[in-house]
């Protein structure tokens, strides 16, 4: 049985030319309208899906054919497609950029793509790259495109004009500087962080209102798909989540799963909160603890309080930023040095350049765990990894550090990839090894 909705993949050529607005704002502009929008991000990403629950006014759900798997994302647009009256996809990168790319995600899932194209410094030479990418290699279902950063309504008919007839032109988005979304070394600002962030995204759908981007696009049909039987092996189990301004890396999947093993939440600000709600098991994802070092060292009753959990035999799973705060010391870009929580030995020191991009897999005593790696950091540790994740093409990747049950890693996991191993890691009778055993 097939389920019908409305849907739309939102590529570009390339990485900033405009597709976290155009889908804030088609998100915006439809659920202003009373629609039930869902939107999902392809690829690991933990900024942009912010935003679009801003605008949408629900989670946002990531797409990765590597890191989770094809199945998991047809069982979740399934869902999506019974539940609601529009989905938007953003792409990654440019629509042939990467391995699947934003082109063969749409092929193998059957997503008409509107194209976004950055036409500031161009008119003529518009149609041309849309044509181009259209029949790129193996071809994109390019079905519309839209022009952001037009400088006025004739050029924006300029721009309309030089469209082949298979391509239908969806409108337009002004150069508007107050509508712009701010970023910093990670990409986007948190959601939380932008001022006037809904204001920004009303304008934004403002300007898509007359368009033909207020009208619904064409159905399409999703195969009938259900999630995958999770056991419940963290039933009667509570795990402390950090949440804040910063530990804020969080895949709503990851929540949901948690969840579905059967998992209470209790969520608690690691920056403000002197203590753990009670639990059996800690969650301190990823985030911007160097930019609140100050707070962080502040908090020594946090500090004592995760030290005291993991004396105690309870797991505590630190993913990024989460290793980054427990570390002696955190070093920011000013090369400043902060405070840590001192559970594990050396220091996080922020560097000038990106260090480490991509998705890695780790072979955990608890099972094997997929996900994504992506900081301006390093570790400086005399501590001996327990072992190291592997990229795709098999060279080695991030060190997993353990110390009792706490397990700390530059890797991001993506729980739904291996429920089970997922829940290893946050059972207190779990499998656990030391790196010299």
């Amino acid at each position: 049985m097939a389920l019908a909705c409305p849907a739309l993949m939102i590529a570009a050529p390339a990485s900033g030319q405009g597709k976290t607005s155009v889908v804030a704002a088609l998100a915006r502009l439809h659920a202003r309208q009373g629609r039930r929008v869902k939107v999902f991000k392809c690829g690991p990403d933990f900024l942009d899906p912010q935003i679009h629950q801003v605008a949408s006014g629900q989670p946002c759900d990531n797409i990765d054919f590597r890191m989770g798997d094809e199945a998991d994302a047809r069982w979740r647009l399934a869902r999506a497609a019974r539940d609601n009256d529009l989905i938007l996809v953003e792409g990654v990168m440019g629509i042939h950029d990467g391995d699947p790319s934003a082109a063969e995600l749409a092929r193998r899932l059957g997503l008409p793509v509107l194209l976004v194209l950055d036409a500031e410094a161009m008119a003529g030479s518009f149609g041309a790259i849309a044509w181009g990418l259209k029949h790129y290699r193996e071809g994109a279902p390019i079905a519309a495109v839209l022009a952001n950063r037009v400088g006025s309504d004739y050029h924006a008919r300029l721009c309309r004009d030089t469209l082949p007839e298979n391509i239908a032109w969806y409108g337009h988005l002004p150069r508007d500087a107050e509508a712009a979304l701010p970023e910093r070394h990670l990409g986007l600002l948190p959601a939380s962080e932008i001022d006037g962030l809904l204001a920004r995204i009303d304008r934004l759908a403002d300007a898509l209102a007359a368009t033909p981007a207020g009208d619904l696009p064409p159905a399409v049909e999703f195969a009938e798909a259900e999630p995958p039987a999770v056991p419940p092996l963290l039933a009667g189990k509570t795990i402390a989540v950090g949440h804040d301004a910063a530990f804020c890396f969080i895949y709503p999947a990851n929540l949901e799963c948690l969840q579905a093993l059967g998992a209470r939440l209790a969520f608690f600000s690691p920056l403000a909160d002197p203590a753990l709600p009670e639990c059996d098991a800690v969650w301190l994802p990823g985030g911007y603890p160097e930019l609140h070092g100050q707070r962080w060292a502040a908090n020594t009753a946090m500090a004592a309080a995760l030290a005291a959990h993991v004396d105690a035999g309870k797991p505590l799973l630190a993913e990024c930023g989460g290793m980054m705060s427990l570390f002696e010391r955190i070093v920011d870009k000013g090369g400043i040095g902060h405070a840590g929580a001192g559970l594990l030995p050396g220091a996080a020191v922020m560097q000038p350049r990106l260090t480490a991009l991509g998705l890695q897999a780790a072979d955990l005593p608890e099972g094997r765990l997929t996900g994504h790696t992506f900081h301006f950091s390093r570790s400086e540790t005399p501590l001996q990894p327990l072992l190291r994740a592997r990229t795709p093409d098999g060279r080695e990747g991030e060190a997993i550090y353990r110390r009792q049950r706490l397990t700390a890693s530059y890797v991001h996991f993506y729980f739904p990839a291996n429920p089970a191993a997922a829940a290893g890691l946050f059972r207190p009778e779990g499998l656990v090894r030391s790196a010299g055993d």
